[in-house]
């Protein structure tokens, strides 16, 4: 390519930057040059995996376990204490306030100690899904490839980030979990112990949704908000509860579609490729009309004359 076809390139970029920047009351130095990066996020929660499950996801083999945990939660700390600073750094610049110089630290160090507690959560999710899935073979098995496995024990991460302001960070994690799943969990929403999507692919779960215990989703089930009307007064930027509310003991099956603050009472079953915008009563079944079945020749004509 010509050198002069490559300048004209850069300078209609530089015009699309300064746009962009005039229409969004931004400057180069600000923005995304501290943003949190991607790529080390992805390494970080390698590290992460290999110490919170050091024989399945760490390949750990030998006989000092605790020495290769600390040095693989030493190096996932480094890393998420600089992707932290990035994001401190960043929502200085959007804000114009400034934050004390140990406060990412701190936010690794209240990480760190949730740890443990985030273990036991992630294996109440791997033994519902070993119990609830009769095709796994065995508890490793879900923990090493189900996506369901993955995208739990990632958000379990994020959302803890999330609740200990690093926001952007957990917002990453949760999009790395769905690049690799298919699974889209906000980690804002909040689930109880021993959550299982069977499947997932085509899951997603809204920031401000809330799940009990032993809850249960297929594939493409939704958990939503529902579109804001012009006239309700709020604006698309402001937070407020706007997702459902899942109870304990409550099966969502595959591509049901659950929109706005609605609660769904315990025990309640969802049925498949339903729509939901009122409360459901605990214990409660929500289904379709049963499909209709004809004998040959017998029923409407799909395809009639004329």
């Amino acid at each position: 390519m010509a050198d002069d076809s490559i300048d004209s390139v850069v300078l209609g970029l530089a015009s699309a930057r300064r746009d962009w920047r005039a229409a969004h009351q931004r400057h180069a130095s600000a923005g995304t040059a501290r943003f949190p990066s991607r790529v080390a996020l992805e390494f970080m929660l390698e590290h992460l995996e290999a110490a919170l499950f050091p024989q399945r996801l760490g390949h750990f083999e030998g006989t000092t376990e605790d020495v290769f945990v600390r040095l693989r939660l030493e190096q996932a700390f480094g890393l998420l204490e600089a992707e932290i600073a990035r994001e401190l750094r960043y929502w200085e610049a959007e804000t114009g306030d400034r934050f004390e110089c140990d406060h990412g630290d701190t936010i690794v160090r209240l990480f760190a100690a949730a740890l443990p507690e985030i273990r036991r959560l992630i294996d109440s999710d791997v033994a519902a899904a070993f119990q609830g899935d009769p095709a796994a073979r065995s508890v490793d098995e879900i923990l090493i490839c189900y996506p369901c496995a993955v995208a739990v024990m990632y958000h379990r991460l994020a959302h803890q980030l999330f609740e200990l302001g690093a926001p952007l960070v957990a917002r990453v994690i949760s999009e790395i979990a769905n690049a690799r799943t298919g699974i889209d969990i906000h980690p804002g929403a909040t689930i109880g112990p021993s959550f299982f999507i069977d499947h997932g692919t085509g899951v997603v779960i809204g920031e401000t949704a809330i799940i009990g215990a032993r809850v249960r989703l297929y594939q493409h089930v939704t958990l939503g908000a529902r579109r804001l009307p012009p006239e309700d007064g709020h604006s698309v930027r402001e937070r407020f509860a706007r997702h459902p509310i899942v109870e304990d003991d409550v099966v969502v099956y595959a591509g049901a579609t659950i929109l706005g603050r609605v609660r769904i009472g315990r025990g309640a079953t969802i049925g498949g490729n339903v729509w939901v915008t009122e409360d459901v009563a605990p214990g409660a079944l929500v289904m379709q009309p049963p499909a209709l079945s004809f004998a040959e020749g017998e029923g409407p004509a799909l395809f009639p004359e004329g």
